[in-house]
């Protein structure tokens, strides 16, 4: 339904044309491989791939595709993390609307667009840095795979399950299992879900 009312929202434009949809973070980049929008539109929480994580594998395979990632969340933490992947644009889902018309438009003629909200907290945190940067998020240690793998383990998916969605071993997955939990200094996969959600890895609804 959210999907529906973004594409109704952005085809009303006229000059905006939706090539397709995805339901996941994967599917959205094999889309984008197929595809080759100019512009793509990802929720920051998504199953399978984050938004952020998403965007960290397109950059990594230098397709030209702009993101634009839509989000609940006015938060540094991940502002910063979506910028370092190379997105060009972070909306929030309050404003949806004609800001997100504008937004697209201004990606993709390969200009950096932030909702108003966000671009006051940046300029904030630059003017007083002191007062950021407080909380170190340990999620941001984590390599791109650890971070998909710890996604996986906080959305109920089992080692064999995992094993099949990335294509590696059941053995591997453990062992990434066992460096998570050194890294988050937890005990238990109790403890790796909660670290995915309190630094909104995964939605706390997931």
């Amino acid at each position: 339904m959210v999907r529906a009312g973004i594409r109704a929202l952005l085809e009303k434009a006229g000059d905006i044309h939706v090539l397709g949809e995805a339901s996941n973070g994967q599917e959205a980049i094999d889309i984008t491989r197929e595809l080759n929008p100019d512009v793509l539109i990802m929720d920051i929480m998504m199953p399978r791939l984050n938004g952020i994580q998403a965007a960290e594998n397109l950059r990594d395979l230098r397709y030209p595709t702009f993101v634009l990632l839509l989000s609940m969340y006015a938060d540094e933490g991940f502002v910063q993390r979506a910028l370092q992947c190379g997105v060009k644009g972070y909306v929030l889902k309050s404003s949806v609307g004609d800001e997100l018309i504008w937004a697209v438009r201004a990606v993709a003629g390969g200009q950096t667009y932030l909702s108003n909200t966000i671009s006051e907290m940046l300029i904030e945190s630059v003017m007083h840095p002191h007062q950021s940067g407080q909380m170190i998020d340990p999620i941001s240690s984590l390599s791109p795979r650890e971070r998909e793998i710890l996604q996986l383990i906080a959305e109920e998916h089992t080692s064999g399950e995992i094993a099949r969605l990335l294509f590696i071993s059941e053995k591997t997955v453990e062992k990434h299992r066992t460096r998570l939990m050194e890294k988050l200094n937890v005990r238990n996969i109790a403890g790796l879900v909660r670290m995915a959600v309190k630094y909104r890895l995964v939605d706390r609804d997931s």
